[in-house]
């Protein structure tokens, strides 16, 4: 009988511990991959890309993605207000390895923004 309890227990946490795992990875509120966000190019018109690295960066060896806004990362605290005729669309956040684009889109959502961090940035982009 103790085994019979101990392996309904197991296999209930088991089971809790795995649903639990696959809702947080697919609710996720803050980043999207490359791939994600390519399928979203085609599929949501009215997505803005903004860019947050600096202009020079965007004329380097990662390119830049046609039709980006840019405003570099370290400006974007001062120019948030530029980005408020697209505080009811999707914005995806992209640097060239991710790491800005996290702190551009936590500046982004504390302002009301829908915005995502593309997760690897375009290093990950350019590789699909």
């Amino acid at each position: 009988m103790k085994n019979i309890k101990f392996l309904f227990l197991l296999l209930f946490t088991v089971t809790a511990i795995t649903v639990s795992c696959q809702n947080a990875e697919s609710k996720d509120d803050f980043n999207i991959t490359a791939s994600d966000l390519k399928e979203s190019m085609k599929n949501d018109p009215n997505l803005v890309i903004l860019d947050v690295r600096t202009p020079q960066e965007l004329v380097g060896e990662h390119g830049q993605i046609k039709g980006v806004i840019n405003i570099p990362v370290q400006e974007l605290s001062a120019r948030v207000g530029e980005l408020d005729k697209y505080k009811d669309k999707n914005i995806a956040v992209i640097c060239r390895s991710g790491n800005r684009s996290v702190f551009a889109t936590k500046i982004m959502q504390a302002k009301g923004f829908n915005a995502k961090n593309v997760l690897g940035g375009m290093k990950a982009y350019n590789k699909l």
